[in-house]
């Protein structure tokens, strides 16, 4: 038999082979797509992560992030998005989130929210790892700084119209010589989020010798994104002095803005805010509890020790001179 019928003979039975395997096999030469899993489509991010300033609460912050995921090709599913904050500065991780995505279709985009509440100081680098499976396939790192400046959008009015103290006479008391003052202090949010607890402090000082004369706190809650509130406090001061209104907002302990303004009492003189203290007489005991700045008499043994006392000479000086005196007229006596 010569070499091409070999081949041509070997050609055939392996021919029927394969078709008696398929007769006793069904299905061998089926369609893949129909019966056996297909490779997923391609995952990467599409858009890093755009971060945003949350609610501020406390001494943490919230930090929104907003990723895209990028699909294509064919159906995806059991992929999720890892996110994690570490601290600036020492490198720590301070919180991690991890969000799971719903099987992904077609070719497009998807955006992927995910919410990290971290120490309010300092700065931080956001870390954003993508998976699929349970594997790695893409990633991206970056950077936020200036969270300790957070929650600051709440500060003393600025504004022509409206001043940021206001300062009005709630009661006057003659007898006692005090008057009481009222002190609004105006606050404007110029945030796109309500604020939280604000605290303000109101010292009034005595402007010529920078004593504290009184100091009061209030507490505010619940400025709305633009909203403007006053905070009130009264404070009670010895009447017809200047004095220098000092007002601290605090948030959290933190001092966030300050504010000055004056309350003129003095009939005879007025001060300005931006005014140096001067060196001036004033009666220290207006400032202390309890002589409501009137003199006070001196202790009656003083009184009458000053009234019964004798200026002059002592009574030895007056010895002295009796002698004197004996001696001369013996010497006059003699003569």
């Amino acid at each position: 038999m010569s070499r091409e019928r070999r081949l041509t003979a070997g050609a055939v039975a392996v021919l029927l082979v394969a078709l008696l395997g398929v007769a006793v096999v069904p299905g061998v030469l089926a369609d893949p797509s129909t019966d056996d899993p297909v490779r997923p489509g391609p995952v990467t991010i599409a858009e890093p992560p755009a971060i945003a300033a949350g609610e501020v609460d406390g001494g943490t912050a919230e930090l929104r992030l907003t990723t895209r995921i990028g699909h294509g090709g064919n159906p995806t599913d059991n992929v999720s998005v890892r996110v994690r904050a570490y601290d600036a500065e020492s490198g720590l991780l301070a919180t991690e989130r991890t969000v799971e995505l719903e099987e992904l279709t077609g070719d497009r985009s998807v955006p992927v929210n995910a919410t990290l509440r971290v120490p309010r100081e300092g700065g931080y680098t956001i870390e954003t790892t993508l998976f699929r499976d349970g594997r790695a396939v893409d990633g991206d790192r970056r950077s936020v700084s200036g969270l300790d400046a957070l929650g600051r959008d709440v500060t003393f009015t600025r504004s022509e119209a409206v001043p940021a103290l206001s300062v009005s006479v709630a009661d006057v008391d003659e007898a006692a010589n005090r008057t009481t003052l009222a002190v609004a202090a105006s606050l404007t949010n110029d945030g796109t989020v309500e604020s939280g607890d604000l605290r303000v402090e109101v010292v009034l000082r005595q402007a010529d010798s920078n004593l504290v004369a009184d100091r009061e706190s209030t507490t505010v809650t619940g400025i709305g994104a633009g909203e403007t509130a006053d905070a009130t406090t009264e404070l009670t001061v010895p009447s017809a002095y200047n004095y220098y209104v000092d007002a601290a907002l605090y948030r959290d302990g933190r001092l966030v803005d300050t504010a000055r303004s004056v309350a003129n009492l003095d009939p005879t003189e007025t001060i300005d805010a931006d005014e140096t203290t001067r060196d001036v007489e004033f009666e220290v005991g207006d400032f202390e509890g309890g002589d409501d700045g009137r003199d006070t008499p001196p202790p009656a043994d003083e009184a009458t020790r000053t009234s019964t006392a004798n200026p002059g000479f002592g009574p030895v000086v007056a010895a002295v001179a009796v002698v004197g005196a004996a001696l001369l007229a013996r010497r006059r006596i003699q003569s």
